[in-house]
């Protein structure tokens, strides 16, 4: 066995009377790669803010190489070799590459008075050819895409000298194509001896990608297992300490069931190219795709936010024209983007304002806005659909991504909208926010509301729809009945499925 890099025992951390962490441990090895998992709220990151130096334990002890050592700031940890690269990058878009790299650092020449600029590339330039990276260093980092901004973030924490590397949530925004770049970029630095922490909600990338799994819950830990001799059902249990929801409603939909929208040669651009379908009262309908094959385009479009070129959309059997989201709303239709803090949510705003927001004529007496008829509102929906919060005047940035999520459905509940369209409902909330979610999608089934949903997880999809509308290149390639037969390499036929092999 390699050698223990990190050895973290009895930690404890208390902030303002809470009880963060209790007697945690945690081990890394070198060359080792190590999953890091617990719901939002178990202590991970709090651990590892530990372990870089930006916060202090109140008790415990850390050893580095087998000595002990105090991290008393983020610089003393990294000039041990310990980096951490976050899930929202920290890199300057208007400098280079190598800028990026060497901030704070660069070499200089003519007394220290000038940059030096060619010995700054240059060594930006080796860097990224020990790593295999085909990436110029006087590249500009705001014209990379994501996973190449990921891999300069890598190589910055690599110029370090870091031993230690903490990855957090690092493939929330990649692609499949992306990830496995990554993969092969971590496959790199475990060869050269690197320990990394991975933390992360996905589980088939953990049995994929880790040696060792070790678990969080409530502050706790629970348990360090081998990554080859555990499921991902037992993680999960001890994760999450209670049962998780398996699938939605199997009820079959009677194909009499009232059609409450239904659109009809729908045509945007080379985005969405004659799209037709149905939505039935009390139906989930999952549409699947890769990325680009116009997914977010198609519930846009439908919502108002994006005009089209032509194509019909019926709503409940009365042809409407929905030009902007209101008319949308108007029509009872709500929509919850993918992204949910740019365009879900007002993230300064507390709750209540953003149970509101959708609906303010309804609360507005003569001029005059009913607070208590908004406070009643936003408890009740704090109430019915199990939001953690301390109260309806919380701030929502305070609150977990999967809360978040409850209170934007929430918001669209109190405009009564029996319409839902939900693109990646889940993205980036832990296991135990997504059973919640997952149930609260199939309640609102059963009461009778009619939900699109889309997701890149195939299990996802097919835990929860009752029909999977696939896509490939803005076409609707297949209409399929989830009768539980339904495979995701099915699915996965279709969404590759382009044009000239529809008609062949």
């Amino acid at each position: 066995m390699s050698a223990a890099l990190v050895s973290m025992k009895g930690i404890e951390k208390r902030f303002a009377g809470v009880h963060a962490l209790r007697s945690c441990r945690f081990e890394l090895l070198a060359g080792e790669v190590h999953a890091l998992v617990g719901e939002n709220g178990a202590g991970k990151s709090t651990m590892m803010k530990i372990l870089t130096g930006v916060y202090q334990m109140d008790d415990g002890e850390i050893e580095f190489k087998g000595a002990p050592v105090q991290i008393a700031d983020t610089k003393a940890a990294q000039k041990l070799g310990i980096s951490m690269i976050h899930q929202e990058l920290n890199l300057a878009p208007d400098l280079t590459v190598a800028q990026n790299i060497f901030i704070g650092r660069e070499p200089r020449k003519w007394a220290g008075i000038l940059l030096d600029d060619k010995k700054l590339n240059k060594q930006a330039e080796q860097l990224l050819k020990q790593m295999n990276l085909d990436i110029e260093p006087t590249s500009l980092v705001g014209s990379l895409t994501v996973a190449k901004q990921q891999m300069v973030e890598i190589v910055k924490a690599i110029s370090y000298e870091s031993q230690v590397l903490i990855m957090d949530e690092p493939t929330a925004a990649l692609s499949d194509t992306e990830i496995e770049e990554l993969f092969v970029m971590i496959g790199r630095l475990r060869a050269r001896g690197v320990g990394i922490v991975y933390i992360s909600h996905r589980m088939a990338e953990l049995q994929r990608i880790s040696d060792r799994i070790t678990v969080m819950r409530d502050g706790s830990y629970i348990d360090t297992v081998p990554t080859k001799e555990t499921t991902v059902d037992r993680i999960i249990a001890m994760m999450v300490g209670r049962e998780l929801f398996h699938h939605a409603s199997s009820d079959t939909l009677s194909q009499s069931r009232e059609v409450v929208l239904d659109v009809r040669g729908l045509r945007r651009g080379k985005t969405i190219k004659n799209v037709s379908f149905q939505l039935r009262k009390g139906e989930i309908l999952g549409l699947s795709g890769l990325i680009g094959a116009g997914r977010t385009e198609l519930a846009r479009a439908i919502f108002g936010a994006d005009p089209i070129d032509s194509g019909e959309i019926y709503v409940r059997g009365k042809k409407v024209r929905i030009a902007n989201p209101h008319q949308a709303v108007k029509e009872g239709i709500g929509y919850l983007s993918e992204d949910r803090k740019r365009y879900g949510c007002l993230v300064d705003l507390d709750v209540q304002s953003n149970v509101a927001i959708s609906s303010f004529r309804e609360f507005s007496k003569l001029s005059w806005m009913s607070k208590a008829s908004i406070r009643e509102s936003a408890e009740k929906v704090v109430e019915n659909l199990k939001v953690k919060t301390p109260g309806v005047h919380q701030q929502m940035r305070n609150l977990s991504g999967g809360n978040q999520q409850k209170v934007i459905i929430g918001k669209w509940l109190t405009k009564d909208c029996d319409i839902l369209i939900f693109d990646e409902p889940t993205r980036g909330i832990d296991i135990g926010a997504k059973s919640e979610i997952y149930k609260l999608l199939d309640s609102l089934a059963r009461q009778g509301k009619s939900i699109i949903m889309m997701s890149s997880e195939l299990p996802e999809i097919l835990r929860m729809s009752h029909r999977i509308l696939v896509m490939c290149e803005g076409r609707v390639t297949a209409d399929l009945v989830n009768d539980g037969k339904l495979t995701q390499e099915t699915i996965m036929q279709y969404a590759t499925r382009r044009e000239e092999e529809l008609y062949a």
